[in-house]
């Protein structure tokens, strides 16, 4: 999102007062910690839900970047105990990828969800160049229901934006769908207000 200098900004979301999304903002009282990993490119994008999901979850951290130093990523895993899953399809590649612990997922107030905020390819690149985000286990989404996210083209069926992959992801882990439904309703009018600014 190139801007004019000086153009007058949010001081909460970041983004050109006219273009603020704090309305969309739906703060939800989930259990499991979030790490958001923000791609560069993603943080100037109008179109990026990574920050509204941010902002909506009291209990996440986000970092931008597509190399992270280890000690850096270690640090921010490290600041709670925690199980650390990364949410991230199977690839061909899964060589150092442990296999879920189903029992400690059955707490979700002691699991941190590290979520890539990118597109497929730049995910995948982040993924090779971050080691240790290759060797963490990787939680898969299940029924996964049609993205609401028509402003950006999936490749695949199934494809969500970062904010409803996110909350498909804690409410399965939570056992709550509905938890999530006013954040997943606020990302229709996120989706509409970009459209209106589209020619």
């Amino acid at each position: 999102m190139t801007e004019p200098a000086g153009r007058a900004r949010c001081g909460t979301c970041l983004r050109p007062q006219s273009a603020c999304i704090c309305q969309w903002i739906r703060p939800v009282a989930h259990e499991a910690e979030v790490l958001i990993l923000q791609h560069p490119l993603e943080a100037g994008h109008a179109k990026n839900t990574g920050r509204l999901l941010h902002m909506s979850l009291p209990r996440s951290r986000m970092l931008t970047g597509e190399i992270f130093e280890e000690a850096e990523l270690r640090a921010a895993m490290a600041e709670t105990p925690a199980y650390t899953v990364l949410l991230y399809p199977p690839t061909s590649q899964d060589d150092e990828v442990p296999a879920l612990d189903l029992e400690r997922l059955k707490d979700p107030s002691r699991v941190r969800l590290v979520v890539l905020d990118a597109t497929w390819r730049k995910s995948r690149k982040m993924l090779h160049l971050n080691p240790l985000l290759r060797r963490l286990p990787r939680l898969s989404l299940e029924d996964v229901r049609a993205s609401a996210y028509l402003i950006r083209k999936a490749h695949k069926p199934g494809q969500l934006s970062t904010l409803e992959a996110a909350c498909v992801a804690l409410a399965q882990l939570e056992g709550d769908a509905g938890r999530y439904q006013p954040l997943l309703q606020a990302l229709d009018g996120f989706v509409a207000q970009q459209q209106a600014f589209l020619p």
